[in-house]
């Protein structure tokens, strides 16, 4: 489980200038500052990654693209909901990804992968369905809410969803893993000894 923080945290690093962009906004209420700051946070990323001569993902371009089209956006405009509206763009493309059979089973350990690689397939497609709902729910509260309000409950739906749904899913793989194993136990003492 520990490898799937460790994809979480890719997820984070890839919406870190809409996060940075949101909490300066709510601490200066300068849109134009926020958006800025927010842009070459996304820039920059790109740029260690470049000094550093590491590959850079698919989603980190896409990530730096969103960056400056909705910073950019958001400056003409003075505008934060195409900001805003960022993280839609990303939970929808995470989840088409995720729609992919058997995409959680790396992040599974071996000794699920052994017990229960169907429950980790059938999670694979819940986590997909979450990353759509937060898609489809960002949008709405991007659009409907004050930035203040919206930053707030986004900030503390992203945490608790995915810690939730990860709860969720490592004590339901324990507890039907665990039934599995003794179930193979039981059958295996059961079996006659050849002579």
């Amino acid at each position: 489980m520990k490898n799937l923080f460790h994809a979480g945290k890719f997820l984070a690093m890839d919406m870190a200038s809409t996060i940075f962009f949101l909490g300066f906004y709510a601490l200066t209420k300068n849109v134009l500052l926020a958006v800025a700051l927010g842009m070459a946070l996304g820039v920059g990323q790109i740029a260690w990654e470049f000094a550093r001569k590491r590959p850079i993902d698919t989603m980190q371009w896409l990530s730096l693209f969103l960056v400056v089209a909705t910073g950019t956006a958001t400056a003409l405009t003075r505008d934060p909901r195409f900001v805003m509206i960022k993280p839609s763009v990303i939970y929808a493309v995470v989840g088409i990804v995720m729609l992919k059979p058997g995409w959680m089973n790396r992040y599974l350990p071996e000794r699920a992968m052994e017990i229960v690689p169907d429950v980790g397939v059938v999670f694979g497609y819940i986590w997909s369905g979450l990353m759509f709902f937060s898609a489809g729910l960002n949008l709405v509260l991007a659009l409907r809410l004050p930035l203040s309000a919206y930053a707030g409950f986004m900030a503390s739906y992203a945490i608790a969803s995915k810690l939730g749904l990860f709860l969720a899913q490592y004590a339901v793989m324990r507890l039907i893993g665990g039934r599995r194993f003794r179930a193979g136990t039981a059958a295996s003492d059961a079996l006659p000894v050849a002579a």
